[in-house]
């Protein structure tokens, strides 16, 4: 919201502050203040001029020679390319010495030997945006009213001598959307009056109900529908303070009827809309949702087709306008209008929010109807509107209102005690103070009981339970007056143990070179469930911003694989990436997606790639598993995972396993189906899923330190004959479990099948370490532990080489 003080002005006196001063009381008592903006853009010497006459240049066929009446006793000579100046007019000049924005300094010059003493300006040389410029002079330079008095300051005339607030408002603060909105916060800041606009006008003895009907077919959509109607206007260029006040509010001006409802808009924010009379035709409004697939063009020269639950305005046959969002160019006015309607309604904030963006159109009207205007100003803003057609062109307002009304009018009450607001704030807010500064809001307040009754008014449609009103007198009586203290506690704070667990597993990650990547929660439908460690009942949304992302996840790999792909795409050889994040998966009681913590990784490239040593390593699966068993290391729960061979549809079929931990899946390391590869574009790519929740729930067993040994270790290695769909870890725990108490270690350290295996065979050497921490082993001992060992394994159909 863009804010003249110039304007503001007219409803609250703001003169005993600077405008820096006043940004900063507004910006402390909760909106803040982004921008405060100098129109005059450190501007100088810029005077109004009266061209006094226009010769072509002789040298060049674009310029024109002008003798300017700068109000000197010498007319100046000025070269002019502008396609519109012409003799008679009143213009802007920047003369000899004057400075204009972007560092311009304005000098005496010669321009193809004719001598140009300063420049004729455009707006837009003055600062303003392009986008603001009325469409008449967006070409050229602007031409100023002839009453303006040569050599008077151009700036004073155009009101850019002003200062514009920019207020970044946030979604509840809908009232401030308007300058009486502001004009009562300001007030209510400085402890003043609002003097709001006098609305005086005389009616003709003819009737507004006599040339119009009106009938609204949902009440419910639309509540409230005022029309005034107002004949004989002269559809003229508005007056200049008009078309500044709304180039100053970032609105762009057109002629005089379309900006005083523009210009009404910004004061009272309501929306209104002007329609032709005339090309109503039938001398009638209906209010109607639309017809299944009717379309309409709307003031935008776009077609839109609308939807049967669309509010439209119509002439009792077509649609005239979207209601709430923007008028039809059927009906548009044009400098032949001679009667127009004004109108002035309440319409449903859902229904206009819906409908603004089913035809995506966002409009200055549907961005206020959206958040609800205020009910008690509906009426109030066509009569201000119907004032200014009388004032400024030359209307005859018709005597009475057109007006169907079932909107309900009556403010929120809320009923709180000071103790409330004290407790909540921690502070000691006397009565009276608390009192004041709801009189200073205008809120209608009583004390009965020891209890506040407050009756917000309309305006603030954000006034709706107890804690608002905390809000309200916490910000007016200052935010930094609230106490600082200590908490009461002397408990330390600390992680819980499921947190303290996430960040092992974060430094785990990032210690092993991973990055932390986010990806989104929302999928599409087809990739919902892809390489899911469970697959449960989707959840949907109702209204997707798109089919790729319309449903929950239920793995974190898809995306963090899309992510390895963007990155390889763009010449990243290597890509480590891990998440930490939520899956939805089934419903809960309550209707809602079961959430779940998820660790994630992928890992494509190079693992090493030491160039000054040679050394290379290109990411495998043992890599993946080690990132992983690292996770469990650092938990402490090594001794309670084991991995299962597994298959799962995306994965490569032969380089699957499942984790397990205390015999439950909790997990699956894999590379990616070569399929898959192909589809993402990426090279050999592996990648990692863990349930979080399920690990880091785990109960941990106290991590308990034993002493290095002080006496020497004896290994002896086995090379076995295996089936080759034997796993390893089948024949480590037959070692294990083989009854020795002296073997503390066995370790895979070779695996072979080659031609010189029998088909279907494979050799896979263990080396077992023994040894006892009390004394130094006889080679005896070690041979019948050994032995032990070797019969266990004889026994599991284990073949020794």
């Amino acid at each position: 919201m863009l804010v003249s003080l110039k304007w503001l002005s007219q409803y609250v006196d703001i003169s005993s502050l600077e405008a820096n001063e006043l940004a900063e009381k507004i910006t402390r008592a909760g909106i803040e203040v982004d921008a405060v903006i100098d129109r005059s853009l450190g501007m100088s010497n810029v005077v109004v001029g009266h061209v006094v006459s226009k010769e072509k240049h002789p040298e060049a066929d674009k310029l024109n020679v002008c003798q300017v009446d700068v109000g000197e006793e010498e007319l100046q000579q000025i070269v002019c390319g502008a396609p519109n100046v012409d003799a008679g007019q009143k213009v802007i000049v920047a003369r000899p010495g004057a400075k204009l924005p972007g560092g311009i300094k304005i000098k005496k010059a010669k321009l193809r030997g004719q001598e140009s003493n300063g420049m004729i300006c455009s707006l837009q040389e003055l600062g303003i945006e392009g986008r603001l410029v009325p469409k008449a002079y967006a070409e050229g330079i602007y031409v100023l009213p002839s009453d303006s008095t040569p050599g008077a300051d151009a700036l004073e005339v155009l009101g850019l001598c002003d200062t514009v607030l920019e207020l970044g408002l946030t979604p509840n603060r809908s009232d401030a959307l308007s300058m009486l909105g502001v004009a009562y916060e300001v007030a209510a800041i400085l402890s003043q009056d609002v003097k709001l606009p006098e609305i005086n006008y005389t009616a003709s003895a003819e009737k507004a109900a006599d040339v119009l009907k009106l009938t609204v077919e949902d009440k419910e959509a639309n509540p409230m529908y005022a029309a005034k109607v107002v004949k004989n206007i002269e559809v003229k260029e508005s007056p200049l303070w008009l078309q500044h006040a709304l180039m100053s509010a970032g609105v762009r001006p057109h002629n005089n009827v379309v900006d005083i409802t523009n210009y009404v808009l910004m004061e009272y924010g309501q929306p209104l809309h002007a329609f032709d009379y005339d090309k109503l035709a039938t001398g009638e409004i209906v209010t109607r949702m639309a017809r299944d697939g009717e379309v309409m063009t709307t003031l935008d020269d776009q077609e839109r087709k609308l939807q049967p639950h669309n509010l439209v305005i119509t002439n009792g046959q077509e649609a005239e306008a979207v209601a709430g969002v923007m008028g039809g160019a059927k009906s548009e006015v044009s400098n032949t209008t001679t009667t127009v309607v004004i109108e002035s309604a309440y319409f449903n904030p859902a229904s206009v929010r819906r409908t603004s963006k089913e035809i995506g159109l966002r409009s200055d009207s549907s961005a206020r109807f959206e958040k609800g205007v205020d009910p008690n100003r509906v009426l109030p803003a066509a009569e201000r509107a119907a004032q200014l057609l009388a004032e400024l062109a030359g209307g005859e307002v018709l005597e009475g209102t057109v007006l169907v009304d079932e909107l309900d009018k009556t403010p929120a009450r809320v009923v709180v005690s000071p103790d409330f607001i004290n407790g909540r704030l921690g502070m000691k807010i006397s009565l009276e103070d608390m009192l004041s500064i709801l009189e200073r809001l205008k809120f209608d307040v009583e004390a009965v009981n020891g209890l506040l009754i407050i009756d917000a008014p309309t305006r603030r449609q954000d006034i709706k339970i107890p804690e608002d009103i905390v809000e309200e007198i916490a910000r007016m009586y200052g935010y930094d007056e609230i106490p600082v203290s200590l908490p009461a506690s002397d408990q330390v704070g600390r992680l819980t143990p499921y947190q303290a667990g996430r960040r092992i597993v974060r430094n785990v990650m990032e210690g092993a070179g991973l990055y932390q990547a986010v990806t989104y929660s929302l999928t599409s439908a087809a990739h919902a469930q892809k390489f899911a460690l469970k697959a449960e009942e989707t959840t949907k949304l109702l209204m997707p911003m798109s089919e790729e992302r319309s449903t929950l996840r239920q793995s974190l790999i898809p995306h963090l694989v899309e992510a390895a792909s963007y990155n390889v795409a763009r010449q990243a050889e290597t890509v480590a990436l891990y998440e930490i994040g939520s899956v939805f998966l089934g419903q809960t009681a309550e209707e809602l997606p079961f959430e779940e913590e998820h660790l994630a990784l992928v890992l494509t490239g190079k693992w090493i790639d030491n160039t000054w040593q040679g050394e290379k390593k290109n990411v495998d699966f043992f890599v993946a598993k080690g990132i992983v068993e690292a996770v469990f290391a650092k938990l402490g729960l090594t001794s309670r995972v084991g991995y299962a061979k597994a298959q799962v549809d995306g994965l490569h079929p032969g380089r699957t396993a499942d984790v397990l931990l205390d015999g439950e899946k909790v997990g699956v390391i894999a590379q990616l189906h070569p399929q898959e590869q192909k589809a993402f574009d990426v090279k050999e790519t592996y990648v990692a899923e863990l349930n979080l929740n399920a690990i880091l729930s785990a109960t941990q067993e106290e991590l308990v330190y034993s002493m290095i040994p002080r006496f020497p270790a004896m290994s002896r290695d086995i090379a076995l004959e295996l089936d080759i769909a034997t796993p390893a870890g089948e024949i480590v725990s037959i070692i294990k479990g083989a009854g020795t108490s002296l073997l503390k270690d066995v370790k895979v350290f070779d695996v072979y099948a080659g031609e010189k295996m029998t088909a279907g065979k494979k050799s896979v050497a263990f080396s077992l370490t023994y040894y006892d921490p009390e004394r130094t082993l006889t080679d005896e001992e070690v041979v019948a532990a050994h032995n032990k060992v070797l019969k266990a394994l004889a026994q599991a159909g284990a073949e020794v080489r």
